[in-house]
């Protein structure tokens, strides 16, 4: 079976490459069904964090390995006890960059309806995080929520929270993601950061919420100076340790949250809002390439990830 993995190289660095020899899922039994990719999406941070060794990658002595998350595929099997999906079916899992997926009827899935642009489907995983984030966050209407860090789930996060009735400011140092935020037009507020732009910027105390989708260690203090007394951090970006001023934490009565992924609840949101036109992730579809070319962006991911926004593998 073919399948997207992780390895090392001679010289001891990281690659993620397509294979033929991957072994192949057993079943479906029980509720499960079996699913025959047609697309699926790099999963940005998680992906970049395994290339480089990061706080949650496969320790290199279990490599070579698998990892991603975001799966379309169509059912091409079930199990004697579903009863609720059926062969042909087309479906978004939580899953690994594979040829074929055995799922729990039940497990972290939505059947897509035929409205749904199904490459848009293959990065439903990182549009859910920013789902998941912004409901995390407790947004309310008309408060002022900064999102760090303008990738795709920060991209993403920025429309949800501007749907959900919050003001919404974002900021970046990459130029691309900038403008990419002004086209899009979710925030209110679109700072560019680089260099002396936070100091310039971001006024102490002028926000509800804060999402930082960008992981900046040694950032925590300049996120705590940016919310009002009682605000939210949300941390959703990998980090090894969160670093921050206890008594400056404590002087402003901090909440810091972090993010497990995200459940089928923020799918089904997900997909509401996208069939409704209210949030749209096409103008963040930057490439659809065949699984084929999958060492040479791979490459980038690691070396050049500011280079790379949704990125979607056609299978068949």
């Amino acid at each position: 079976m073919r399948a997207l993995v992780t390895r090392l190289r001679p010289d001891k660095r990281r690659e993620k490459v397509l294979v033929s020899d991957w072994p192949a899922p057993e079943g479906p039994t029980g509720n499960q069904v079996k699913s025959r990719t047609i697309y699926s999406g790099i999963t940005n941070g998680t992906e970049h964090n395994d290339l480089v060794g990061g706080n949650y990658a496969h320790p290199d002595d279990a490599l070579p390995a698998g990892w991603g998350y975001q799966h379309v595929g169509r059912v091409i099997e079930t199990g004697p006890d579903v009863a609720e999906l059926a062969v042909g079916d087309l479906l978004y899992i939580n899953a690994d960059h594979k040829e074929y997926v055995v799922a729990r009827e039940d497990g972290l899935l939505i059947k897509l309806p035929e409205d749904v642009d199904p490459r848009q489907a293959a990065l439903f995983g990182m549009s859910s995080v920013a789902m998941r984030s912004c409901r995390h966050a407790d947004l309310r209407m008309g408060e002022r929520v900064l999102v760090v860090g303008q990738g795709f789930i920060g991209q993403m996060a920025a429309q949800i929270a501007n749907v959900i009735g919050a003001r919404v400011a974002v900021c970046e140092i990459d130029p691309r993601r900038l403008e990419m935020a002004r086209r899009i037009g979710a925030a209110e507020d679109v700072f560019d950061v680089a260099g002396e732009g936070w100091e310039k910027q971001i006024v102490d105390g002028a926000f509800d919420a804060v999402i930082d989708a960008a992981g900046v260690e040694g950032m925590e203090d300049r996120l705590i100076h940016a919310l009002r007394s009682r605000g939210r951090l949300l941390l959703i970006a990998g980090r090894f340790h969160v670093n921050y001023t206890f008594n400056l934490g404590q002087a402003h009565e901090i909440t810091i949250r972090q993010n497990t992924g995200y459940d089928r609840d923020d799918l089904a949101n997900l997909c509401r809002l996208i069939r409704r036109g209210m949030v749209d992730i096409a103008p963040l579809l930057q490439d659809v390439v065949p699984v084929t070319e999958a060492r040479r962006v791979y490459d980038t991911l690691r070396d050049a990830p500011h280079e790379l926004s949704g990125t979607v593998f056609i299978w068949e």
